[in-house]
């Protein structure tokens, strides 16, 4: 087994809640043993246990210092399965292990097909299609049945009473117990016929051996397809190269890309991979991110652009500075948020787990009243027995257990593929139910990289001048339109005073002093309201007139006198408004929220195509206008989403049904987000909810397919009128039928 994660996640207000463990469990069989395992877990005190078939992976949640390693494991083992670490860093040696119990299990299932083949080789004859028309039973000495069937049922099926043991000693009961119950009546009941002579009893070794070998067959199957759900996953992880080249003591020198740290340099030559995040230091040249982005054309790269792990260097030579390594990675935050997705839960598996919950204790109890009813009925032991043994062979619940993960796992799997990170199977599922998305503007629909277009003084004031004092206080924030202004400053080589006191004002502007030939002077930055509250009046016409054209507003105020504005533009991104247009043909209201001029949010709806906005929401109003969007349904609350990128659409974010952060984001916005969309379009959201209805379409099919075999087989064989081996194939062939059916997702493609 591989190893295990143990981390403290932080809530949205970068507090410790909880604690999180991540176990690799072995021995589940079927949807009953990991619903009865996700139960055993729930008890433990504090704990919220999610138990993942498809994955064999179980996660944990927990209060800090609730729950220890050591007692998860024992409360794992103590249930009837084994548990251990499941750490990302040993996927190789759990794929190793994956390979060699499955070089066992097929070596076991042609030992089982070679002992029972002699078996099956006498089933048309009994069935009365052997020329002639007569039914025989006894074509194979019964001696040499006996002899075959034994090594099959108790050497090759010895994993069926191990399973069966560790279930009903746990409390349960599960697949196993059916197989091994419904084989144990077939092979005991022929071996006292066999023992006691008697020759007008007909023996049942083959149907005994048969099941066995045919429910091993459809264990191989169904292990092979589900390898197949994770090969996006494995794809991503092969994309990293495996060796570097570093600048060291000024030579190029090739070294394992584990051992890059933050700070070297490492050179990417025409063709290269990008072995880790970095930051270009020297060169051009233009990189393709589809596998990360899914966008297909390369992105031109130069200094102090950023580079990614797996991404691919075009014809230019680049020199790099590694700035993330190993799982600080982009690539490995990626891996690590569709593993996340793959081992949740969606709340659709809620009625598979019901079922599951009560489904073999049923089973059994149908398959008795089967043998008495027939017995009594009939007065046939034989048939009474044969026809219970058929009730528990193709009740199996596999297929009920796989119908859900699988198809996550290959959704989500896509979804990386494609740019679109799921954090967790809910948000897969509640995606394709948004009737209102509420989207940002800054960065969502627009470029987020805003230029300064306008500097108009007021009287007695320079634009140089005005320049200088704007720049100075925003010289020390990260906002775009603080960059923008610094940046308008540089370009035109302007020296900058020096400032004290300098303070933000949330949602609101800056305050602060500075320092020139006139003294200490106070001055207020931001928005015309942030002025308009402290008494100080504007050039109304001039205002209104840069807002009309879609210009953000910067006020500045000196010593309590209004000193001028500056006109701050953000291009709305080229795919904006096809992006809403395509949401609004779903049947989704897009909605955008801004704290900007109303003049300003009117110009970017009129451009983009939205007809309802709201402007001037401050940050911590935006929670609040998702829940009164939320609210304005007709008879039922709207099933809300959000989209934005930054620290102020943080609570927003959280506050939706589903919440998308748009490129990498701000870590804040990608933290509270559902689903972070690494490519910096809109379309990332349509996309997401195409694949949602995509996903649950297959989720639903799978369900479908998972009652109707047994809602039609099990009445069939409690009417007799279904063979135990035929029931066996059936069984087998209904998880492999789920998984296949999932991995038809690998088709999906995101649509532009």
């Amino acid at each position: 087994m591989s190893q295990a994660t143990l981390n403290t996640p932080p809530d949205a207000s970068g507090a410790v809640a909880t604690e999180s463990l991540e176990l690799a469990i072995g021995g589940m069989t079927c949807a009953a043993c990991s619903t009865r395992l996700e139960k055993v877990l729930n008890r433990l005190p504090g704990v919220q246990a999610s138990v993942n078939l498809a994955t064999e992976r179980a996660t944990l949640r927990f209060a800090p210092g609730a729950l220890t390693l050591a007692q998860a494991t024992a409360a794992v083992e103590r249930a009837g399965f084994q548990a251990s670490d499941a750490r990302q860093l040993a996927r190789e040696a759990e794929r190793a292990r994956h390979q060699a119990e499955w070089r066992v299990e097929l070596r076991h299932f042609w030992i089982a097909a070679v002992l029972s083949l002699p078996l099956a080789a006498q089933m048309p004859a009994m069935f009365g299609l052997w020329p002639g028309g007569e039914v025989h039973h006894d074509l194979v000495p019964r001696w040499l049945q006996l002899l075959l069937a034994t090594p099959v049922q108790f050497w090759i099926g010895a994993r069926f009473y191990r399973g069966a043991w560790a279930s009903l000693r746990g409390g349960g009961a599960n697949m196993d117990v059916l197989v091994a119950l419904g084989t144990s009546m077939a092979y005991f009941y022929s071996l006292v016929v066999t023992l006691a002579n008697r020759h007008d009893l007909h023996v049942y070794f083959e149907a005994s051996a048969m099941i066995i070998t045919l429910v091993l067959l459809g264990k191989l199957m169904e292990a092979r397809a589900k390898a197949r759900t994770t090969a996006a996953l494995d794809a991503l992880l092969r994309l990293q190269p495996k060796m570097a080249r570093v600048e060291r003591d000024g030579e190029l020198v090739e070294v394992p890309v584990e051992s890059l740290q933050p700070g070297d340099l490492f050179v990417l030559r025409p063709g290269d991979a990008v072995p880790v995040d970095g930051v270009v230091e020297q060169g051009e040249s233009a990189v393709n991110e589809a596998m990360l982005t899914g966008e297909s054309l390369p992105i031109d790269k130069q200094a102090g652009d950023t580079v990614f792990a797996a991404t691919l260097n075009g014809n230019g030579l680049l020199r790099c500075r590694a700035t993330g390594v190993g799982a600080q990675t982009l690539l490995a935050g990626i891996i690590r948020l569709v593993e996340q997705a793959q081992g949740s839960k969606a709340p659709v598996q809620r009625l598979a787990d019901r079922i599951a919950a009560v489904f073999v204790p049923v089973v059994v109890a149908i398959a008795l009243l089967t043998f008495a009813g027939w017995w009594l009925a009939s007065g046939d032991f034989q048939q009474a027995l044969i026809n219970a043994v058929a009730v528990l062979v193709i009740a199996c619940p596999c297929a009920l257990g796989l119908a859900t993960p699988t198809a996550i796992m290959v959704g989500t799997g896509q979804g990386a593929r494609a740019g679109m990170l799921v954090k967790n199977a809910e948000a897969l599922e509640l995606a394709e139910r948004i009737g209102v998305l509420a989207v940002d503007k800054t960065g969502t629909l627009t470029e987020g990289l805003p230029a300064v277009t306008d500097v108009v003084p007021a009287a007695d004031w320079t634009r140089e001048r005005l320049l200088a004092v704007a720049a100075a206080l925003e010289q020390g924030s990260g906002h775009p339109i603080a960059t923008a202004i610094v940046a308008a400053a540089r370009a035109d080589a302007i020296d900058l005073p020096a400032t004290e006191a300098v303070n933000a004002v949330g949602g609101m502007g800056i305050e602060g002093r500075i320092r020139g030939e006139a003294g200490v002077q106070a001055v207020l930055l931001g928005s015309p309201r942030f002025l308009l509250e402290r008494g100080i009046g504007l050039a109304e016409a001039v205002s209104d007139d840069l807002a009309a054209a879609g210009k953000t507003l910067v006020a500045v105020a000196v010593d309590g006198v209004f000193a001028g504005l500056i006109g701050v533009a953000d291009r709305v991104r080229e795919d904006s408004a096809a992006a809403v247009a395509r949401l609004q043909a779903k049947g989704v209201r897009v909605v955008m929220l801004t704290g900007d001029h109303p003049a300003t949010a009117e110009a970017i709806a009129r451009h983009t195509g939205i007809t309802d906005w709201r402007a001037g929401v401050l940050p911590g109003d935006k929670a609040a206008a998702v829940e009164a969007l939320r609210q304005a349904g007709d008879d039922k609350p709207l099933r809300v989403g959000m989209a934005g990128d930054g620290i102020n659409d943080a609570p927003a974010l959280a506050a939706a049904d589903v919440s998308f952060a748009i490129g990498v984001g701000a870590d804040v916005a990608v933290e509270a987000a559902d689903i972070t969309l690494v490519r910096n379009s809109l379309h990332g959201v349509a996309d997401a909810i195409d694949l949602s209805r995509a996903t649950l379409s297959k989720i639903r099919q799978n369900l479908f397919f998972a009652f109707i075999y047994n809602v039609l087989g099990i009445p069939l064989a409690a009417a007799g009128m279904l063979n135990p081996v035929i029931a066996g194939a059936a069984m087998a062939m209904s998880s492999v039928s789920v998984v296949s059916n999932s991995l038809l997702l690998r088709r999906w493609r995101a649509g532009r």
